[in-house]
C-alpha cells in the first residue's frame, strides 16, 4: 500500500538545508536556478534519462508545502522507498504532536526536585523511535507507573530530531493511553 503525505503543516517543517544534504548524499546534483525562487536538481537514472525535482530556495514561500511534496513523490519513484521512510529521514522538528509510547527506561532523578529523565520508545512517522524527554511532578510520577505496568502513555510537545536522536521539548498532557 502506498501512502502520499499530504500534511502541508509536516511538510513545510522539513528543512531547506536538509532537504539539500540529502540530495547530495542520495546522488543528485544541483543543476541551475528556476527563476528567483527555486533551483533544479537531477539525478540520471540507469536507463539513461534524468529525473528532476524543483527545490525552492526559501521555506516562507507559498507553496513550500506543494514542492516538498513533489520533491518527496519523486525521490519515492527515485529510490523505490516508501514516502513514509523518506519523511522520517528529512524531518528534524514536529511542533506541538502528541507521541504514543512505552516508557522504556527511568533515569536518576533529580535529588532536589520531583523529575527527571524518562526514555520512550513512540511512533515517529509510523516507525518505533527512541524519544528523550524530561518531565516533572505529577508527569513524572505517571511515568514511573506505566514503566513499572508497562502501560503505554501519550504526551505532547515539540519533537525535535537531533543527530538522529529524538527529543520532546515542553512535554505537557502526560496521560495513560486509555486504548489499551
Amino acid at each position: 500500500m502506498k501512502f502520499t503525505v499530504k500534511d502541508r503543516q509536516t511538510l513545510e517543517t522539513i528543512e531547506l538545508n536538509q532537504l539539500r544534504n540529502y540530495l547530495q548524499t542520495h546522488g543528485w546534483h544541483q543543476d541551475q536556478p528556476f527563476l528567483d525562487n527555486a533551483t533544479l536538481w537531477h539525478k540520471p537514472t540507469t536507463d539513461g534519462e534524468e529525473l528532476e525535482i524543483l527545490l525552492p530556495n526559501r521555506q516562507n514561500l507559498r507553496d513550500y508545502g506543494a514542492r516538498i511534496s513533489q520533491a518527496i513523490q519523486t525521490l519515492e519513484n527515485a529510490e523505490n522507498r516508501p514516502q513514509l521512510e523518506i519523511l522520517s529521514e528529512l524531518l528534524t522538528r514536529i511542533s506541538n504532536t502528541t507521541i504514543q509510547g512505552i516508557v522504556m527506561q527511568i533515569h536518576t532523578p533529580n535529588t532536589k526536585k520531583l523529575s527527571g529523565e524518562i526514555t520512550l520508545l513512540g511512533l515517529v512517522v509510523a516507525k518505533l523511535q527512541k524519544i528523550q524527554t524530561s518531565l516533572a511532578d505529577k508527569d513524572y510520577i505517571l511515568a514511573i507507573k506505566a514503566y513499572q505496568e508497562r502501560l503505554p502513555i501519550l504526551c505532547s510537545g515539540d519533537l525535535i530530531k537531533d543527530n538522529n536522536a529524538f527529543i520532546l521539548t515542553n512535554p505537557h498532557n502526560l496521560t495513560l493511553d486509555e486504548l489499551w
